[in-house]
């Protein structure tokens, strides 16, 4: 028996060494995004830019451009703070340089307005339309700015023998794909930085939003890291893990977060802390012999680990893998690296978790953050180069890699209050702030653009804090946090202290945010309301509220929809694959006739306008992407926002509800009221900046003509000097 189980453990290496020399072997077509012809031309013409520079007498390699991106700091609170004397460095730089409201995207999303500011155009330049778009052939929603692509179906062996794309390991469950998928970037369009690498300057781009994957870099000029839109490593956007044994009703399905039920015996927990799906197994050979499909959650590959509960006081001790990390009651631990085995001895994924022991009695509750991408051995790319990662682990340690690392879910959830929040969103800004340092202490050349996002994600969250109107208001839990917003920009101030006092005569400095924020008091489900206005039909014996990703929809009688926080689509013969409206007269006049009903919805309980403007994308888009935009952006009047249930394809019970949820503040509204900010250490000639006059702001500072694709201009330049090409 032992001979022959030598024998089969020898048979797999050896085979297992034929799959990697294959594997090295192997090629696919690359999967990606398809591209306008406009896109095209565009990259096509980098080729000419360093001759342009060279023909205009070349670039000033003393110039530097330094961009702080503060997401989500609003012109109505840093202009009272501004004017109560407790944002002075901000003051300072007002009065010596300049200070101005910025127009954000339609609609001011922040995947949408980063993308603005990325490509110098609008939504119908880069595709990027809300943080939800919809495939118009199945009508299901999927994440607008980046996908994972599928291993093809075929490979390549030595680049032209086509082969099934996969390698079936003999007497195991495992199979090694030939070729791999990829995850792709949906933001089309060309990047302001890809035109300055293209003119010979250095740039540094680091977690600008809409950038994951990280554009590459064609010459060895840019180092970036991806930002919002960046998964953990499930592939989410953030899924934490919190063990108790005392779960709560509905705490088995959670948006955001898993509850796991554990037992304290003896003094000791034993629990699993899960990663992602092992792609490497046969599920269809595993299912023929159980006679039973694979649930999801059993293709989870997990870590089991202990915790050792001191039995009298508030202190434990966690074994997982190889480490052993001391637990105290209300700390968060260091970063621990945690490894998932997909293939024994051949393949694991490396992550990164904080643990936060929330109790040890009389019960225990312990929370893990989600898993994140391991910034040094990456499973997605999420810098480039690669080793661009590994040089910042080296020079300030472990961080928070995905995107909005403030746990908000655990917020909405009850896993976190208040206190537990702010202490989690401290250490996302203490990490970022020494990236920050780091990179600012190196700057000495070209390009520096660096993002911070805990304003945005505190404000959404912390807004009611401030604000005792608002219906989730508690007193007794709120109170106390009530200048936390305030406070964050006076750490803000101080920032801007740092990099003021570190610049030279021939730097630019430019500090903005891609909106502002207002209160969020109601939700509109604007499904259910063009469900009671006849425009939505539902298939017989389907129930409002029970609808959800758009499923239960009778398309053959629908005429119009909503998917995303902002964005209504008419159902269109030839774009959607069930449409009924005919394109041009019939589509234009619905749009006309829903938009102009949406413009006089009001409250039942206050008489406002829940939406001030219905945009009608096909006069406020320009480019190759209109054509799959929505057909109505809605404007919402501050206070109301597009409710989730919508952003999901769902209905509902109501047209109109109070918001109850500790998501207080929001954004995704009239654009024209939620305007962002703009600073710098020169005069701001421009009488309106938008998002989109920042990409061309920042090449005309390094000589570089503005593009033929970019809608916007230098805020700097006056329109006569506009006019001139000056």
């Amino acid at each position: 028996m032992k001979g022959h189980r030598l024998i089969l453990t020898v048979a797999a290496a050896l085979m297992a060494a034929l799959a990697v020399a294959l594997l090295q072997g192997c090629t696919a077509d690359t999967p990606g995004v398809e591209l306008a012809d406009e896109d095209q031309a565009a990259l096509e013409s980098l080729g000419y830019v360093a001759n342009e520079i060279q023909h205009a007498g070349g670039t000033d390699p003393a110039k530097k451009v330094l961009v702080l991106g503060i997401d989500g700091m609003d012109w109505i609170l840093a202009s009272r703070l501004i004017d109560e004397g407790k944002l002075p460095r901000f003051q300072a730089l007002a009065r010596e340089g300049g200070f101005s409201p910025m127009l954000s995207s339609i609609p001011p999303q922040s995947p949408v307005a980063w993308s603005n500011f990325i490509t110098g155009a609008d939504p119908g330049s880069h595709g990027i339309f809300d943080f939800m778009h919809r495939d118009p052939e199945t009508y299901l929603p999927y994440l607008s700015t980046s996908k994972a692509e599928s291993a093809p179906d075929k490979a390549k062996v030595f680049g032209f023998i086509p082969v099934k794309n996969e390698f079936s390991m003999p007497f195991t469950d495992y199979v090694f794909p030939l070729a791999g998928g990829a995850a792709l970037n949906l933001r089309r369009g060309v990047a302001f930085w890809q035109v300055l690498e293209a003119a010979g300057i250095p740039c540094t781009v680091f977690k600008i939003p809409s950038n994951f994957p990280p554009v590459p870099s064609e010459k060895g000029l840019v180092r970036s890291m991806s930002g919002m839109g960046t998964p953990d490593i499930l592939g989410t956007y953030g899924t934490f893990s919190f063990y108790t044994t005392d779960p709560w009703p509905g705490s088995d399905d959670l948006s955001g977060g898993y509850v796991y039920e554990v037992d304290v015996v003896d003094n000791v927990v034993e629990a699993t802390l899960y990663g992602p799906p092992n792609d490497f197994k046969d599920y269809e050979k595993i299912e023929e012999r159980q006679g039973k499909p694979v649930a999801y959650d059993e293709k989870k590959v997990g870590i089991d680990f202990t915790v050792y509960v001191d039995p009298s006081n508030p202190v434990a001790r966690l074994d997982i893998g190889t480490e052993e990390v001391l637990l105290k009651e209300g700390e968060f631990t260091d970063w621990v690296e945690v490894e998932f085995v997909m293939v024994p001895n051949l393949v694991t994924v490396k992550g990164l978790a904080r643990f936060y022991l929330k109790q040890t009695h009389p019960e225990f509750e312990l929370y893990c953050t989600p898993v994140q991408i391991h910034p040094v051995e990456q499973v997605l790319p999420i810098t480039d180069p690669p080793e661009y990662g590994k040089e910042l682990v080296d020079a300030v340690g472990f961080f928070y890699t995905q995107n909005m690392p403030e746990d908000t879910k655990a917020l909405e959830h009850g896993v976190f209050d208040n206190d537990i929040f702010t202490r989690q969103s401290k250490i996302v800004f203490d990490e970022r702030l020494e990236l920050f340092r780091y990179e600012l202490s190196r700057f000495d050349e070209g390009l520096l653009y660096f993002y911070f996002g805990s304003l945005d994600q505190s404000t959404h969250m912390m807004w009611r804090c401030m604000d005792p109107s608002h219906p989730n208001y508690k007193p007794e839990e709120d109170a106390a946090f009530a200048d936390y917003l305030e406070n964050l920009y006076i750490k803000f101030d101080s920032v801007l202290g740092e990099v003021v006092d570190s610049l030279d005569d021939n730097t630019t400095l430019i500090v903005l945010s891609d909106h502002g924020f207002a209160p969020y008091y109601r939700k509109f489900h604007l499904n259910r309301w063009l469900y009671d206005e006849g425009y939505l039909v539902l298939k017989p014996g389907v129930r409002p509220e029970r609808v959800e990703w758009l499923l239960g929809i009778d398309w053959t009688q629908t005429r119009a929809y909503g998917i995303g926080i902002n964005a209504l689509y008419i159902n269109t013969q030839g774009r959607e694959s069930q449409g009924i409206v005919r394109p041009g007269r019939e589509a234009n006049e619905l749009i006309d006739e829903i938009a102009a009903k949406l413009e006089q919805v009001r409250d039942p309980e206050s008489d406002k306008r829940v939406v001030i403007t219905a945009y009608k994308t096909s006069e406020c888009y320009h480019g190759p992407y209109t054509k799959t935009a929505p057909d109505v952006i809605l404007g919402y009047g501050r206070g109301y926002r597009g409710s989730d249930k919508t952003a999901g394809g769902g209905v509902g019970m109501e047209w109109i509800t109070d918001n109850e949820d500790e998501w207080s503040g929001d954004h995704c509204m009239d654009y024209l009221h939620v305007p962002g900010v703009l600073f710098t250490n020169k005069s701001i000639a421009s009488e309106q900046p938008a998002l989109y006059d920042m990409a061309p702001t920042i090449l005309a500072e390094f000589g570089i003509a503005k593009r033929n694709w970019m809608v916007g201009s230098s805020v700097f330049q006056t329109e006569e000097n506009r006019l001139a090409g000056r």
